[in-house]
């Protein structure tokens, strides 16, 4: 059993200034930090923190046609990181205000996919950049029908263009494997799928 814990708590680190240096569609400040040391005493530290605003990315799979519905959309991290930007993901979006995880997988299933999803099921919870960004991400699974899904979508107020790929699930398990897919949600939310879908088949009584 791991019996793992943090060496020091939230009250060891204090955030004694701070100003905003970005405030645009992603915001940022600068933070003047104060924390313990491992062997004593404190350090004081400016760093940037980016305020990305917490997310959910959801896995649609379809048990009875062992099918995954994913998306594909421009991404403009990836710009000069990778063969193209436009990038093979899970369906994803912003938690507002008063939303719960499955609030929100709902709503992104629908605007992105045009998907109806049910049986929701937590995958976990993870910093995907802790060395800078203050998001967390809430990582489900979700049952979708993928034979009535597919074409163009996303809100285009919000610049979305985003069109739905239906792939056999293996096909998607070789995508990771040879890095074709390399973004992590969808790569963690992949691989636990491959160590848990005989439980998921059984809980959900396929």
């Amino acid at each position: 059993m791991a019996n793992w814990q943090p060496t020091f708590a939230a009250a060891d680190a204090a955030i004694i200034a701070q100003e905003r240096t970005c405030d645009g569609f992603f915001k940022i400040r600068r933070l003047t930090i104060r924390h313990a040391l491992f062997e004593g005493g404190e350090i004081e530290i400016v760093r940037e923190q980016f305020q990305r605003g917490d997310a959910v990315c959801v896995l649609l799979f379809d048990p009875d046609n062992d099918a995954l519905v994913l998306v594909e959309q421009f991404r403009v991290g990836a710009l000069g990181k990778a063969d193209s930007p436009w990038l093979l993901e899970l369906v994803a979006g912003i938690v507002e205000s008063g939303e719960t995880p499955n609030d929100v997988a709902l709503r992104e299933a629908e605007e992105e996919a045009g998907a109806q999803i049910h049986s929701i099921v937590p995958i976990t919870r993870y910093l995907p950049s802790a060395g800078g960004s203050d998001e967390y991400v809430d990582l489900l699974c979700a049952r979708v029908d993928s034979t009535v899904v597919g074409g163009v979508h996303g809100l285009a107020q919000e610049g979305e263009d985003i069109l739905v790929h239906v792939l056999p699930f293996a096909e998607v398990c070789e995508l990771v494997a040879n890095g074709v897919i390399d973004n992590a949600a969808t790569i963690i939310a992949v691989q636990w799928l491959q160590l848990n879908r005989a439980t998921l088949l059984q809980r959900w009584g396929c």
